[in-house]
């Protein structure tokens, strides 16, 4: 599945930006200028969006998020594709798995496709002493099946969260406690007719101005699927390195092919399950 995002925007002119016309495109009006993280690309957008600033931006955009967290109240399980980009250290590192989470007890099983295709790992809250059970594949395949504390050297050095970190209800969680501690200058916008891939979904953007305590990120992106008003992806966006420059991307996590309350029992977070390689 293609989750790549193209630009079609059109902006009105104004006194200090000139018309830009992108092909293909509906009409998309902003009644602020653009600052660079307003530059950074957005979703291919069919409706105007709309903009507010200070406490009321805040406020707005934790009550569409709070819609979500309801909305995920009914999930208890699900499975999906799980897509990450993470900029650790120095490096973006890029990842796709196939992913199967279940709410209570909290437990994770992932398959990677790319890279390390066959990698397996298994988390279940309560079990293990802790511990996350995985192999490898290739020679890594000959040291067996490894348990390793979710926030060991080894697991995060491609990973800026645990494990127990994991899944489209934490993410959510995550985005709105920072959205909590956003200063009154902060400001929001509203995508409400977008497309992630072959999905409508709506887009919430949040600007922070300056790096505090609270907030490391400039920008956030929210995207909630219209049909189940789920959250299947978040975007995190670094302070440009120069006035004016664009907003370096952090982190970015996508659940595409989502299938919600699919019955999942034990036995899909068990090494003993024979469809496993463990």
């Amino acid at each position: 599945m293609n989750i790549m995002i193209r630009t079609h925007l059109t902006f009105a002119r104004t006194q200090s930006w000139r018309g830009l016309v992108l092909a293909g495109l509906a009409l998309f009006t902003i009644s602020t200028p653009l600052d660079a993280a307003d530059r950074k690309p957005v979703p291919r957008v069919a409706a105007r969006g709309t903009s507010t600033t200070g406490s009321s931006a805040v406020k707005d955009a934790l009550k569409i998020a709070e819609e979500c967290r309801i909305a995920m109240t009914k999930v208890k399980d699900y499975n999906a594709t799980f897509t990450k980009r993470e900029l650790i250290g120095k490096k973006m590192v890029s990842q796709s798995m196939r992913i199967k989470l279940r709410s209570k007890p909290f437990s994770v099983y992932l398959k990677f496709d790319k890279p390390y295709s066959g990698r397996e790992v298994i988390y279940v809250a309560g079990r293990n002493n802790g511990k996350l059970v995985a192999h490898g594949t290739g020679f890594q395949k000959v040291l067996g099946t490894l348990k390793l504390r979710p926030t060991s050297r080894l697991v995060m050095r491609e990973n800026r969260y645990p494990i127990t970190e994991i899944g489209m209800a934490k993410m959510l969680e995550k985005t709105m406690t920072r959205w909590e501690k956003l200063a009154r200058n902060s400001r929001a916008r509203f995508f409400p007719q977008a497309k992630l891939g072959n999905r409508s979904v709506r887009v919430v953007q949040t600007i922070h101005p300056k790096k505090t305590s609270g907030n490391e990120f400039h920008m956030t992106r929210l995207y909630i699927d219209k049909a189940t008003n789920l959250p299947i992806r978040v975007q995190q966006f670094g302070f440009p390195r120069k006035k004016g420059g664009q907003p370096p991307l952090i982190e970015e996590y996508t659940y595409s092919n989502l299938r919600t309350n699919v019955g999942l029992k034990s036995r899909d977070f068990d090494v003993e399950n024979p469809g496993y390689g463990f």
